[in-house]
């Protein structure tokens, strides 16, 4: 414990692409000195150039002031080959994901370096212990994982090995702190947290592509608008580099138990084979304007803007089924958009609690400055209230948001056949059961179809547009037009298990219980990594709180139960915390204690 932590002045970079040119802006916008190696003074040229265009860059948005980029640039030393990091402190090595050439250049790096220096890797998916053993200092070899782009993202990933010196791993942590950067500390294993998290659930959303659930539009919009998070799976697929993400699925999958989620999609592969790398190639998920351009240009895929089809029926009438949160969202989100709206309700108790809700909402509009006193009176008056299914006789649209309980559902549907009128459209709001099961409770399951809105629906931008096999394309045209009525993005997908939105984010949540449940990492650790490395609004944990362990277990269950693939099983610790009725924020207690907040 008495020992005197190093001092790191000058630092090497090895490998100057995007992520190496950003280590360095990093490092060197923090008064270190860094020594940039590249293979060549070609190569070096390109890493001048990237450290050159980032920086212009902050400047020109008044990130960076001419000056401290200028002095920025002084301290770095750009030079060709290892030799020239003969007197830093601290290397790490930023170059592309193959572990010969990463073992290649440690056994160099440990000839050229003084006997004090920490060597680093940035891997992110290949063993530090595997790199470690090339040198004769495998207890000074670390992981430290900077996210792209570095000087952005505040998070870094430190990875100690079995033998990493427990000094070494202090002084990396200190470093990290200098640099302004929020670390977490974990060990050696395939994709670390944030990786690991983030790669199945991007396999995933390829595989529903390839499959032909969803368009590529839909599936991104749904991940966007319906978790919050700052780019959709295939978007960002296209950004990371589909040779990358690749390189990255294959050595989890072959390092961390050949979990079949972690196998690239076969799609992954192809796309790889013919050139289509994503952004950096001009082509990916999506086209470009040209290599290496953010700017996506319409291609054979994009959908046609603005055709309205011919078999939309007229909807004015909408009755809403149910008293929850749900139903009371959903009522006024017509309401306001101009529909007449009948509220059914079981018993005239219901009726006044759900009409006092919609009141007081509208009210919280109105002190918002989001609607004027007379679009709220307005609004009000389109509602009327009853606690008889049979006055549904005349609507054009029911939407039923009753408790998901199939049976439930069921029964609800077989009434609504007999007393609706021909050609109205009958909606479930279900989020994990079978709409086609409450289609085939009815005598019309052509007329039957999925509008799944997003909690709080007065807010959530999202509508998920769930077609079963028997659902007409006439009734499913009205839907997406009477989404569209509302203001809201619909995205279409088949009636599968957990629609888009759920078969994608449960399944990582439930990947992040299973990770802190093999105690690899904390809570908070996971939490951090997920919202510092990925941008995500809130962490896993965070989020199961707010949804409720219960109703994740329910529809992990149901995921697990219809695909049957082992990596959905539900995490042992989830179903364990619902059993002992820690249910997250509602009971006060879930992966953390809510009472003493």
């Amino acid at each position: 414990m008495g020992t005197v932590a190093r001092e790191i002045n000058t630092v090497g970079v090895v490998g100057l692409g995007t992520m190496g040119a950003g280590i360095v802006e990093v490092f060197a916008r923090n008064g270190l000195n860094v020594v940039a190696v590249e293979i060549s003074e070609g190569a070096l040229e390109r890493g001048r150039a990237n450290l050159t265009g980032s920086t212009d860059r902050a400047v020109a948005k008044g990130k960076l002031s001419e000056s401290d980029r200028d002095a920025l640039h002084a301290r770095v030393d750009f030079q060709v080959g290892l030799a020239a990091l003969h007197s830093v402190d601290f290397v790490i090595e930023a170059v592309p994901e193959h572990l010969d050439l990463k073992q290649a250049i440690f056994a160099e790096l440990d000839k050229v370096c003084p006997p004090h220096t920490i060597l680093a890797t940035n891997t992110s998916s290949l063993s530090v212990t595997e790199i470690s053993v090339a040198t004769h200092r495998p207890n000074q070899v670390i992981g430290v994982h900077f996210f792209n782009p570095a000087p952005v993202m505040k998070l870094v990933e430190i990875i100690r090995t079995v033998v990493t010196a427990p000094e070494v791993v202090a002084d990396v942590e200190a470093l990290c702190a200098r640099l302004g950067k929020v670390d977490v500390t974990i060990s050696d294993r395939a994709g670390f947290i944030a990786n690991a998290l983030l790669f199945g659930y991007l396999n995933h959303a390829v595989t529903m592509f390839e499959n032909h659930y969803a368009t590529r539009e839909d599936i991104d919009a749904a991940m966007k608008q319906g978790c919050g998070l700052p780019m959709g799976p295939l978007a960002l697929m296209d950004l990371i580099g589909l040779d990358t993400a690749y390189e990255i699925l294959d050595t989890m999958y072959r390092r961390g138990g050949r979990d079949r989620r972690h196998a690239p999609a076969p799609l992954l592969k192809q796309m790889v084979t013919a050139g289509l790398l994503g952004r950096k190639s001009g082509r990916g998920f999506y086209t470009y304007e040209k290599a290496g351009s953010p700017v996506v240009v319409a291609d054979e895929l994009t959908p046609a803007a603005g055709e309205r089809a011919a078999g939309v029926r007229p909807v004015g009438t909408v009755g809403v089924v149910g008293s929850g949160t749900m139903a009371t969202g959903i009522i006024e989100v017509f309401a306001k958009a101009g529909y007449e709206v009948l509220s059914v309700t079981r018993g005239a108790e219901k009726s006044a609690k759900v009409c006092e809700s919609v009141k007081t909402s509208l009210n919280k509009g109105v002190v918002r400055g989001k609607l004027t006193e007379a679009e709220r009176d307005a609004a009000v008056g389109r509602i009327t209230w009853s606690t008889n299914l049979d006055h549904l006789a005349d609507v054009d649209l029911v939407v039923e948001a009753v408790v998901e309980e199939l049976s439930v559902k069921k029964a609800l549907f077989a009434s609504l056949d007999e007393i609706c009128k021909p050609g109205t459209v009958l909606a479930t709001t279900t989020s994990s059961l079978p709409v086609v099961e409450c289609a085939m409770a009815t005598h019309r399951p052509a007329d039957v179809v999925g509008l799944h809105f997003f909690n709080p629906a007065q807010v959530m931008p999202l509508v998920e547009v769930v077609s079963t096999i028997r659902t007409s394309q006439a009734v499913l045209d009205t839907a997406n037009a009477v989404v569209a009525s509302l203001g809201k993005t619909a995205v279409g997908c088949a009636d599968r298990a957990g629609f888009i939105v759920n078969a994608l984010l449960f399944p990582y949540l439930n990947d992040a219980v299973k990770m802190l449940e093999a105690s690899y990492s904390s809570a908070d650790d996971i939490d951090a990594a997920m919202k510092l490395g990925c941008g995500y609004p809130m962490g896993p944990f965070e989020l199961l709180d707010v949804v409720g362990l219960d109703v994740s277990l329910a529809i992990q269950r149901e995921l697990y139960l219809e695909l049957r693939e082992p990596g959905f099983s539900p995490a042992p610790l989830l179903e364990h915390l619902v059993t002992a009725g820690y249910l997250g924020r509602k009971t006060g207690r879930g992966f953390r204690d809510h009472t003493h907040r």
